[in-house]
C-alpha cells in the first residue's frame, strides 16, 4: 500500500461537476492519494493510517493528530504504475477494484477511528482533484 501525502492549505475533489469532498483547514491539512497492490490487507491499511495521522509534516513539526488537521483521501491506482518498459505504463501491480476499494475504505475508517476528520473522493470515478500544496511538502508512505 502506498500513500502519497501532500500538505495542503485547501483541497477538493469533484465528480461529474459536483464537489464530493473538500477540506479548507486552518491553517493546514493533508491530501492522501492511496494506492493498493495485490498483497495489501486491512492490517496494512490500519498501520498506514496510524502513520499518516502521526506524521509530523505540518508547521512546527506537528502532526494531523496534534492539531486535528483534516484529511482528504483519494483512491489512486496509478501510484502502482510500472514505467520500466516502453512509453505506456503498466498497471499490473495495482490491485483490482474488488480488492482495492475495501482497503481504501478501511484506511479511511481507520483514520476516523483515530479521530481524524476525513473527506473522500468516489472510488473508481473520474475525479478532478484541486489542491494548494503548502510548502510544498509531498511525502511517499509505503508498507
Amino acid at each position: 500500500m502506498r500513500v502519497l501525502v501532500q500538505r495542503v492549505s485547501r483541497a477538493q475533489v469533484t465528480v461529474d461537476g459536483e464537489v464530493v469532498g473538500a477540506i479548507d483547514p486552518q491553517p493546514q491539512g493533508l491530501l492522501a492519494l492511496v494506492g493498493v497492490t495485490h498483497d495489501d490487507d486491512a492490517a496494512k491499511a490500519q498501520r498506514l493510517a496510524e502513520k499518516l495521522w502521526k506524521l509530523r509534516i505540518l508547521d512546527d513539526e506537528r502532526s494531523a493528530s496534534d492539531v486535528a488537521a483534516p484529511i482528504l483521501v483519494i483512491s489512486q491506482f496509478t501510484l502502482y504504475a510500472n514505467t520500466d518498459k516502453g512509453r505506456r505504463p503498466s498497471w499490473n501491480a495495482a490491485a483490482p477494484g474488488s480488492v482495492a476499494e475495501p482497503l481504501v475504505t478501511e484506511f479511511t475508517e481507520a483514520l476516523r477511528r483515530l479521530g481524524a476528520t476525513v473527506e473522500t473522493g468516489v472510488f473508481g470515478a473520474h475525479m478532478e482533484v484541486e489542491l494548494v500544496n503548502d510548502g510544498p511538502v509531498t511525502v511517499l508512505l509505503e508498507l
